[in-house]
Order: C-alpha cells, then structure tokens, then sequence
C-alpha cells in the first residue's frame, strides 16, 4: 500500500540536499537525503588537563563562528569525558547550545570559551610543611602559647601555586603549621617557634642557577 511507501523522519530537523532523483530505483539502506537536528546543538572540544579541577558541568560556555562575528552564543558544559587523549594530554568536553536560531550549523568551526566561576578565598601553606606518605598527606600544627607541642593532621591538598600549596579541608585558617623538618617530628613532641629561619616564599619561584 501507499502508506508503507511513505518515508517518515525519525526526529524533527531540517532537510539537507537530497540525494536521489526522481523515479529512481532505491536500494534497502541507501540515503536519501540528509537529516540534521540544530535545536539543541552540540559543540566538542578540548582543554588542557591542567584545568580539570576547575571544571564541572553546568557552567556557562560561550562561543564564537567568523559566519556572525558580532554574536556572541550561549551555552552550558553538559558533559565532561572521564577519560583524558593519550597523546596530548587534553580532556574531552561537550557543550550544549539552545540555537534556537539555528544558526550554528552541523561541522561548522567556532572559538569556544568557558566561563570559570569567580575566584574563591582558600587556604595556602607552603609546600615544605607537608609530609607526604602514601596513606595520605599530613602536617604537624602548633598548639600552645608557652610550651609548644605539635600535633599531626591530616589534610587534602588542591592546586599548587610556586611554594603554595591550597588546602581544601583538614585545616582551618589561622592554624601554625611547621613548615621545616617535619620529617623529624613525631605526635605530642616539644618544639621552638623560630620565623626568622624560614625561607623565603614565592608564588614564582626563580631559582639561581647551580
């Protein structure tokens, strides 16, 4: 019947250019015409693995095609690969654009921007005062005014910046740490509070050549 020869598309989209002529014999699986869906549309790309710690899906991606250069797309990170590209190091993403529009296209070329979140208080200590093992990373905090006797915390650790190193829990700001022979230092020992030994801290560190 008539209705069994009616070709429906599985979604809704625009029609590309068609592929086959009129009155012509079609074979079982051959095209005849492309489908593209624009609304939504998806955009992947790559950043470099250093940033993965500031990633997180949800924030807002924009984007930019030499086809409109004076508008500015918006978007959203949907989707963060779990695993990194072998060769170059880089993670995998994919952004979500409305295109309501429609007018980014299937293949086409465009400058992706991600909007990082604004920049947030944390807490640093240098990274000589941690000891590292590998059942997890500790520091030695002074406590007491006159007798001073240090305890070990365990703490987890975030970026590194020069000398700094970003704390994310397992200390509270205004806590001393040592920053110098924690190798040596055991729960519950007696310890002396000299600053003036401490060496000096950068957040671009340049050190002389030997």
């Amino acid at each position: 019947t008539i209705e069994k020869k009616t070709i429906r598309a599985p979604f809704a989209g625009r029609l590309g250019i068609r592929l086959v002529n009129l009155g012509e014999r079609l074979e079982a699986g051959k095209g005849i015409v492309s489908l593209q869906s624009l609304s939504p549309l998806f955009v992947d790309f790559s950043l470099p693995q250093q940033e993965l710690a500031r990633l997180q899906t949800g924030l807002k991606v924009t984007a930019i095609s030499d086809s409109y250069p004076d508008q500015v797309f918006a978007g959203e990170l949907a989707v963060i690969s779990p695993d990194l590209d072998a060769v170059t190091r880089s993670i995998q993403l994919r952004a979500k654009f409305e295109n309501a529009d429609e007018r980014l296209r299937a293949g086409m070329f465009v400058k992706v921007s991600v909007v990082l979140p604004e920049a947030q208080p944390v807490l640093t200590i240098p990274s000589t005062a941690i000891l590292r093992a590998p059942f997890g990373d500790s520091v030695f905090v002074i406590s007491g005014s006159t007798n001073l006797t240090v305890q070990q915390k365990f703490i987890r650790t975030g970026r590194t910046l020069g000398y700094f190193v970003s704390v994310e829990s397992g200390l509270k700001a205004g806590d001393r740490v040592v920053e110098a022979g924690v190798f040596k230092l055991r729960n519950g020992m007696s310890v002396v509070e000299n600053n003036e030994t401490t060496p000096k801290t950068s957040q671009t560190p340049n050190p002389p050549n030997g």
